[in-house]
């Protein structure tokens, strides 16, 4: 029976999600407090309370304060406070030094993955996981369109990938947005809502603006994901 598209995910879809996973020495959670990374952070504590035996992985949580909001470091310390409640180990990272005056989210995007792969080192972490969401890989399909990418590009992002050493996991790439929402408000968590991604500006935010129409004539994100991982296939 499918699954309404605004239904909240379940603690036995959460196992499915992280199934292959039981078996890592440790999984560090990138959270940055918005409702995508909070409802990995929720599912993953689920998740994790439902594993038994002593060799179960350890988890661990790491929010970026990129030091570009005043609302960010608020934001972090709200993250913490919920990793403490699910007993989640917790730390604030933060991106120092002079912030460059353009491409500043490719920089920060940057600065992002190269904190999260030293504290999973820190932390004995083998694996580092991200709340990337159907939403976004529909969105990534549309940018790399745009920019002319070939089918290596047009595959978009991977569910597992490598980063300096770590695998790099993304369980919740193939769940909406919408579904990601519906669970934190389900369990009554409350996250944060970043401005930037409604700002204009950039580039992602005016191709999501186009999604309804698009969904319309019948190109909605499910089948731009389901584009992305044909290609991805048919690329090796």
């Amino acid at each position: 029976m499918p699954v309404a598209k605004s239904a909240p995910v379940s603690v036995a879809e959460a196992q499915s999600l992280f199934a292959g996973f039981e078996k890592s020495s440790g999984i560090l959670l990138a959270v940055s407090g918005g409702p995508d990374s909070t409802t990995l952070l929720w599912l993953a504590a689920r998740w994790h309370k439902a594993l038994k035996g002593k060799d179960r992985p350890k988890i661990f949580a790491a929010t970026i304060d990129h030091g570009l909001r005043k609302e960010a470091r608020q934001e972090a310390r709200a993250v913490a406070k919920l990793a403490k409640t699910l007993r989640v180990p917790h730390r604030i990272l933060k991106w120092t030094g002079a912030k460059p005056k353009s491409g500043i989210q490719e920089n920060a995007r940057a600065a992002r993955y190269r904190l999260l792969a030293a504290e999973a080192k820190r932390v004995g972490a083998t694996h580092l996981a991200t709340a990337h969401t159907l939403d976004d890989q529909a969105e990534t399909v549309l940018i790399r369109m745009s920019r002319g990418s070939g089918i290596t590009g047009l595959g978009a992002i991977a569910r597992n990938s490598r980063l300096d050493g770590l695998a790099l996991i993304r369980p919740l790439l193939e769940i909406s947005k919408a579904r990601l929402v519906a669970t934190v408000k389900t369990a009554k968590v409350t996250y944060a809502d970043d401005p930037s991604n409604l700002d204009p500006k950039f580039t992602r935010v005016r191709l999501r603006g186009l999604m309804p129409a698009l969904a319309q004539e019948g190109l909605d994100a499910r089948r731009l994901a389901i584009l992305a991982r044909r290609l991805r296939r048919a690329d090796v």
